[in-house]
């Protein structure tokens, strides 16, 4: 018997994983670690929510076998925010499909979708799922820049060009988690036109979708005439409303891409638990101030963030959206690498970062800071990497130079 598993020789260790580990052994040691690391919110869920949950998990026919597709009063309230945040009309019954979060989601398509050998496009760096839940599938990845100017189309065409097979799926993910980036809707028209033209499914992950800072609202790619024609979309509850541990995300659009993808879930589960759907609707349906809330929170964050850790000498680029900040190593400690410079400043600063490396070759040089501690806590970090920088020689403002 071999242990060499088929799948499992596919994955390569997990590079955040070993971060990870660190932290939490620092933590169990009794050290005080600043943890952005994870993109966990720290935000409870607004009480509405909570008191449904609970309302439901009460009544004894809630507790049996859910819908794997999802409840059809929570695919109704799904179609319901598409229309009000985007003006795009989907069609609950046939366009929308729940997930236990956008990852399993993900998963889910991938497996109904590829075939072993199907070359599959996709942002480096980029969130592990977008790659590894096609490689799991048996797919190959071909690597695309995530940065969206004329440099990503030209790679595009290249891709087309130039892989045998052809491409057959494209995936998105903007406002981009690790890098923040965000597009407009013109870029989407762009990309969509591009998809009809190549025959390319797009797989498009707007996990976040309300995290947008100086007024400018993140575009959903469904917003662009024909794009139910190639794409489909995952949006998430997790960071919108601050429900990351229920497992709650949708997938709508193209009906083929969302009849598969439903098909192989009816295969592998039975829906999430109901009174969690239940709950989820009225978050989606009931009061929406908490939305404006967090973005806000998480806005005054990011703006903490830039300005102490610029004062504690590391300049970091301000994110238009998301919850992170992708930030390049100080100039003076890039010859550390992601992973060293990750693990030196958890044990020395006491501050936890995840290694750009870890979400793809394209990743070195930066690492992933998640704006999930307070200000104060952020303050404190600086502090710390301040400290950091001037014991590895770093000249940071207000340090005299010799």
């Amino acid at each position: 018997m071999s242990d060499e598993f088929y799948r499992m020789k596919r994955l390569p260790p997990y590079v955040i994983a070993e971060v990870n580990a660190m932290r939490a052994a620092a933590r169990a040691g009794g050290e005080d670690i600043i943890d952005l690391g994870m993109g966990n919110p720290d935000l409870p869920p607004p009480d509405h929510v909570i008191d449904k949950l609970v309302e439901v998990a009460r009544k004894p026919d809630a507790h049996g076998y859910s819908q794997s597709k999802g409840i059809p009063g929570l695919r109704r309230a799904q179609a319901n925010y598409y229309a009000r945040r985007f003006g795009v009309e989907v069609d609950p019954e046939n366009e929308v499909v729940v997930t236990m979060g956008s990852k399993e989601g993900l998963a889910s398509l991938a497996t109904a979708i590829t075939a072993p050998g199907d070359v599959v496009l996709a942002p480096n760096p980029s969130y592990p799922i977008h790659t590894f839940g096609f490689i799991i599938a048996g797919a190959t990845i071909r690597a695309v820049p995530t940065t969206p100017d004329e440099h990503y189309f030209e790679s595009l065409d290249r891709a087309m060009a130039f892989t045998v097979p052809r491409p057959s799926v494209l995936v998105v993910n903007y406002p981009s988690n690790p890098t923040a980036e965000s597009v407009d809707l013109a870029f989407y028209e762009r990309l969509v036109a591009w998809a009809r033209e190549n025959r390319v499914w797009i797989i498009s992950d707007l996990a976040y979708s309300e995290l947008y800072y100086d007024g400018n609202p993140t575009p959903s790619i469904l917003q662009v005439k024909g794009a139910k024609d190639v794409a489909i979309e995952f949006t998430s509850l997790s960071k919108t409303y601050s429900m990351a541990g229920w497992r709650i995300g949708f997938a709508v659009g193209n009906r083929t891409l969302i009849a598969a993808m439903s098909r192989v879930k009816s295969y592998l589960d039975y829906g999430a638990f109901t009174p969690i759907q239940a709950a989820a609707c009225a978050a989606l349906n009931g009061p929406q101030d908490i939305v404006e809330k967090n973005r806000q929170l998480y806005h005054k964050r990011r703006d903490v963030l830039v300005e102490s850790f610029a004062r504690a000498g590391w300049d970091i680029p301000s994110p238009r959206a998301s919850m992170f900040a992708w930030a390049p190593l100080p100039p003076a400690l890039q010859h550390l690498g992601s992973l060293e410079f990750s693990k030196q400043l958890l044990t020395q600063a006491k501050v936890a970062v995840a290694p750009g490396v870890g979400y793809g070759e394209n990743g070195e040089g930066f690492v992933r800071i998640a704006m999930v501690e307070n200000e104060q806590r952020l303050r404190q970090a600086a502090r710390n990497v301040k400290r950091y920088l001037q014991s590895m020689g770093v000249n940071t403002p207000g340090k005299a130079t010799g």
